[in-house]
């Protein structure tokens, strides 16, 4: 499991700018059942989203794709974690 860490690296116009096609890539992902969960930072300065994936080096490969990434628009901050707990609804996810 990953935890993917985006950091917004230009001003809320630009990420507005590539906002749409940002979502079609976040669509694509949970198609694939790779993504979990993602949003917004609070305050927006980037963004969260949890994946599952069987490799940092497939994490990456999925981020070459964000248009954010792209674009040059943010940074991103791949954490892997080993789910050792987890509530009994999250369990088709683990």
């Amino acid at each position: 499991m990953y935890i993917i860490l985006l950091n917004y690296t230009h001003g809320l116009e630009k990420i507005e700018k590539h906002l749409a096609e940002h979502r079609i890539f976040l669509d694509k992902y949970y198609a694939l059942n790779t993504f979990i969960c993602s949003g917004a930072q609070n305050p927006r300065t980037g963004g969260v989203i949890l994946c599952k994936a069987d490799s940092k080096a497939e994490v990456e490969r999925i981020v070459s794709e964000d248009p954010f990434n792209i674009h040059g628009a943010a940074s991103y901050n791949i954490i892997e974690f080993c789910t050792s707990k987890f509530a009994p609804a999250f369990e088709p996810f683990v």
